[in-house]
Formats: C-alpha cells, sequence, structure tokens
C-alpha cells in the first residue's frame, strides 16, 4: 500500500509492476509511477487517472499515455501502478481525487495539471488568520 494525496489521505494498491497488473472490473483512481533512482524505493507519479472500469482503461500498454510512462521510466518494466477503489466514488468524486493529485505531483505524462485549489488558512494552519480574518 502507498498513500498518496494532500496529506497522503488517499490508500492506494500498489505499486506493482504495470506490465504484469491485471486490473479489476471495478470504478477506480490510478496512478502510474516509476522509480526516478531505481537504487532507492522511492517513486515519482508521472500520470495520474480515474475509469469507470479499470480493466477498460487499457492496461497495460494501450492507452494512449503508455509511451510518455515508459519513456520517462526508461522501459516498460520500469513502470508501476497503483489503484484506489474509492469507496461509493462516483466519476465526480473519483475526479476530484485525480485533480487534487495532478495539484500535489505534478505528473508530466497527463496533459491537463491542477494547480492547488486551498489557501493554508481554510484548513486552519496554526498562526494564520482564518476566513473572516480573526
Amino acid at each position: 500500500m502507498i498513500r498518496l494525496g494532500s496529506l497522503a489521505g488517499y490508500p492506494f494498491d500498489g505499486p506493482r509492476v504495470l506490465a504484469g497488473w491485471t486490473p479489476p472490473a471495478t470504478a477506480g483512481v490510478y496512478v502510474v509511477l516509476y522509480r526516478p533512482d531505481p537504487e532507492l524505493e522511492r517513486f515519482a507519479v508521472v500520470y495520474a487517472g480515474h475509469a469507470d472500469d479499470l480493466s477498460a482503461a487499457g492496461f497495460p500498454f494501450r492507452h494512449p499515455a503508455a509511451p510518455c510512462w515508459i519513456r520517462r521510466a526508461g522501459g516498460k518494466y520500469g513502470v508501476h501502478v497503483a489503484s484506489y477503489e474509492v469507496p461509493g466514488g462516483l466519476p465526480g468524486h473519483r475526479q476530484q481525487i485525480v485533480d487534487e493529485l495532478l495539484a500535489v505531483y505534478r505528473p508530466g505524462c497527463n496533459t491537463e495539471l491542477r494547480e492547488h485549489a486551498w489557501e493554508d488558512h481554510w484548513i486552519g494552519r496554526p498562526g494564520l488568520p482564518g476566513p473572516d480574518g480573526s
């Protein structure tokens, strides 16, 4: 398991090598990762997306962004995937999670990126004024 998102809030199953992954026939959010330094157990997110049916999303390498994943990972066996089946998650909820992942990780293989949609005082960081200025 790997936790991703702001404050590492989403428990993703994986990462696992994409070439050996059989995606489940369920809706979910997925991230594609690689190891920038193969000597370390650290991963970089290169793509985030969601699907109504992960088994029909073009995995492992029929997805339109797959050439970018392979290029970034240095080969198809360097590409990893992690998935999150959102409990009760409808498409809009899954898209919100993807938007958050795009804002946090800025993955290089996504064509659209998002900016952080929050300000520190909205989440009550100590020492900052609240929305009403107090």
